[in-house]
């Protein structure tokens, strides 16, 4: 029988969007406390033997919610991102899928093999040899000897292990530890992939040997779950994320949306944004330089106060003032940080490098800087600012005001938005 190409595309479409992993419900509750742990599981145990075992919707002294009433699904080829705190049970999560651990309610439905990458190498019995730990690390991911014996040969090479394979594990570097547990679980060629802050293993040649497999195992429709502190990790390889905080699920969906979400949560800390403008309280006369900053926001092009400027657009940076006093040689500086990097100034703005000086009028006034097209990309951000007499005399300062960008097209793997246009270098005739 013969299949059209439309019927091809049709079972393509069913088998792409077939849910492969489904959790319904899920709770995990751990407790802080080693001694009541020890009491509990005997208390458990004995009431398991009686049959008179509660329900595990209660909390007992010292026990928390790991996870709480989590669920979502995965569907075949999906890259679903994880994010949220430290010790908000992303890595519990991972735990329960993988079968590692049982939940105390709700349920886990996996449709095929799922292969962890969780802690690589700590699994491995620490006396065997690499070739050991191989087979036996292979076959509790569903291989059989057949299909470990024919894939064998890949793991070793790719794990750069050599003539180490035959030697105790307990021998091992970490590092080749790690990479001998990345490959072992690839090469099962898993349904679900989980990872979870594994990527960094090994050199530079390495991690790019490592997304290179991981991207002929997408193309062959394998599903990810992606657990990583690096937004950029999430934001170019996951087309959904779900994210967590104190065990539970906040929000799921596109992933541009979830990590603005999360990049919120995590960076604002519950401050409370008027319109995108901070306002400053008025100096007393004692306090006051004669110049004082009452308040920063953003412009659109149109002129109107607008809550967060957009990449690519035009906006306006707006300083206003009140002055007792007229200066003819004033200034502005102003540095920006990303709150999701590590404190590097990623811009900064000088009137006086410009040599473009400003005047400062007496009353209430506004400085503007017109920028034509909004070069930041979408995210967090915190800026340092102040208005100036010259390069060395400051009139006010604020150190910390933070907006967020807007953007209408993502921009994952950019670090800033290039103005552009596009057009042939010849005509047709």
């Amino acid at each position: 029988m013969t299949i059209s190409i439309s019927e091809r595309q049709e079972v393509q479409q069913a088998t792409d969007q077939e849910v492969i992993l489904s959790v319904e419900g899920v709770s995990k509750k751990f407790c802080r406390s080693l001694k009541h742990s020890l009491f509990y599981g005997l208390q458990d145990i004995a009431t398991d033997l009686v049959g008179h075992r509660k329900g595990d919707h209660q909390l007992r002294d010292q026990e928390f919610w790991a996870l709480d009433n989590v669920s979502f699904q995965l569907r075949r080829g999906e890259a679903l991102g994880l994010v949220g705190k430290n010790g908000s049970g992303k890595s519990t999560l991972l735990r329960i899928i993988a079968g590692l651990i049982k939940p105390d309610r709700g349920i886990v439905r996996v449709k095929g093999r799922v292969a962890p990458l969780i802690a690589l190498g700590a699994g491995f019995n620490p006396i065997l040899t690499g070739r050991e730990n191989i087979y036996a690390n292979m076959a509790i991911l569903g291989l059989s000897k057949k299909e470990i014996d024919e894939r064998f040969d890949d793991v070793v090479e790719f794990a750069e292990i050599g003539n180490a394979i035959d030697s105790p594990v307990q021998t091992y570097s970490s590092g080749m530890a790690a990479r001998l547990g990345f490959a072992s679980a690839i090469y099962t060629e898993p349904d679900i992939l989980l990872i979870d802050e594994v990527l960094a293993v090994g050199d530079v040649k390495f991690r790019a040997k490592c997304r290179r497999r991981l991207y002929e195992l997408r193309q062959k429709r394998t599903s990810f779950i992606l657990v990583s502190h690096q937004p950029q990790a999430i934001l170019s390889v996951c087309t959904s994320a779900i994210y967590l905080s104190k065990g539970k699920l906040i929000a799921s969906g596109d992933t541009h949306s979830v990590m603005n979400q999360y990049e919120a949560d995590l960076f604002w800390n519950g401050t409370k944004k008027t319109i995108g403008a901070m306002f400053l309280p008025e100096k007393s006369a004692r306090e006051s330089t004669g110049v004082d900053i009452m308040s920063l926001f953003f412009r659109d092009n149109r002129g109107n106060i607008i809550e967060s400027p957009v990449t690519g657009e035009k906006n306006i940076f707006c300083v206003e003032y009140k002055s007792s006093q007229r200066v003819d040689n004033a200034g502005i500086n102003f540095a920006i940080k990303e709150l999701a990097k590590e404190g590097e100034t990623i811009l900064h703005i000088s009137s006086f490098k410009d040599k473009k000086p400003l005047k400062i009028l007496p009353g209430k006034n506004e400085m503007q800087i017109t920028m034509p097209y909004f070069g930041l990309r979408p995210g967090l951000y915190n800026m340092t600012i102040n208005i100036r007499k010259d390069s060395l005399y400051m009139f006010d300062t604020v150190d910390s005001f933070r907006f967020s960008v807007e953007g209408k097209q993502p921009m994952s793997n950019c670090l800033f938005y290039q103005a552009r246009i596009w057009g042939n270098c010849a005509q047709e005739k």
